[in-house]
C-alpha cells in the first residue's frame, strides 16, 4: 500500500477529440474517491474536447506545461489513432512513464502506450476486437478485464475501466476502501451474458464484428496502428 501523506496523488487523464467518454469518466469516478486524488484532464489545449458521441470536456492542463503524474492513464476511442502517430503525445508519453507509479490505459488506450514503445514486453489488455494488434508492438493481448504488468495496468473494453480504477485504490489503500467505494456507487452489476465474445451468442458475435468491419472509421484506425508500428520499428 502506497499512500503519500500530505501530498495530493496527481492522476493525469489524456483526452482527446473522439475519446470515449466512459473509457475515463468511468475510473475517474473510482479513483476521484481516493483521499489524496487529484485528477486532471491532459490534451494540447484547454478547449474543449468532443467525445465520441458529442459530449464536450474541459481539459484543466496542458501537456506542453510538463507537469509530472504519479498515474497516467490512457482512455481509447477510435480517434486514439491518431495519438499513435503523434510525436508530441508520444514523446509526452514516454517522458511520464520515466517518473511515474503507474501506466495506464482503457480499451484501445493500450496501443497508444504501445506505439510509445512502452507495452514492449508486457502482458496488455485492450478491447477484444482490436486486442490483436498489441502484438504488432511487441505486446502479449491476454483477454482479461485488467492486466496488471509490473507497473503498467491496462484494461480491456470502456466498462472495465471501473475495475481498473477499483485496483488502483485496492493497491494504495487496501480492500476495505476498495469495498466501501463499490457500495458507495452500487457497483453490483447484473448484465445480460454477452459482454465478450467467449459469452455472447455466435450470431451475436458475427454481427458485432461485422458492424466494425463496415465502419468507415475500422479502415483508417487498421492503417494508423500499422503506421505506428512501423515507425516504431524503425526506432
Amino acid at each position: 500500500m502506497i499512500v503519500t501523506d500530505n501530498l495530493m496523488y496527481k492522476i493525469g487523464i489524456l483526452i482527446f477529440p473522439g475519446v470515449t467518454q466512459l473509457d475515463f469518466t468511468g475510473p475517474a469516478e473510482v479513483l476521484a474517491r481516493m483521499p489524496d486524488a487529484e485528477i486532471s484532464l491532459v490534451w494540447k489545449t484547454l478547449d474543449p474536447v468532443t467525445s465520441q458521441f458529442g459530449l464536450k470536456y474541459h481539459p484543466d492542463a496542458k501537456i506542453s506545461e510538463n507537469t509530472l503524474y504519479d498515474l497516467i492513464l490512457v482512455p481509447g476511442g477510435f480517434e486514439c489513432a491518431r495519438l499513435m502517430i503523434d510525436p508530441e503525445i508520444l514523446t509526452w508519453l514516454q517522458e511520464q512513464a520515466k517518473s511515474a507509479e503507474y501506466i495506464t490505459s482503457v480499451c484501445t488506450g493500450s496501443l497508444v502506450l504501445a506505439a510509445a514503445g512502452l507495452l514492449n514486453g508486457y502482458d496488455a489488455g485492450c478491447h477484444w476486437a482490436w486486442a490483436k494488434h498489441l502484438e504488432k508492438f511487441g505486446a502479449n493481448p491476454t483477454g482479461e478485464r485488467v492486466v496488471v504488468d509490473r507497473n503498467r495496468i491496462t484494461a480491456g473494453g470502456v466498462t472495465s475501466g471501473i475495475d481498473f480504477g477499483l485496483e488502483i485504490v485496492e493497491r494504495r489503500y487496501g480492500r476495505d476502501l476498495a469495498e466501501q467505494i463499490i457500495l458507495g456507487i452500487e457497483y453490483d452489476p447484473q448484465p445480460i451474458s454477452g459482454g465478450v465474445p467467449e459469452t455472447a451468442r455466435p450470431e451475436t458475435v458475427d454481427r458485432a464484428k461485422n458492424r466494425i468491419a463496415n465502419l468507415n472509421k475500422a479502415g483508417d484506425f487498421i492503417s494508423m496502428i500499422d503506421e505506428a508500428a512501423y515507425k516504431l520499428s524503425k526506432v
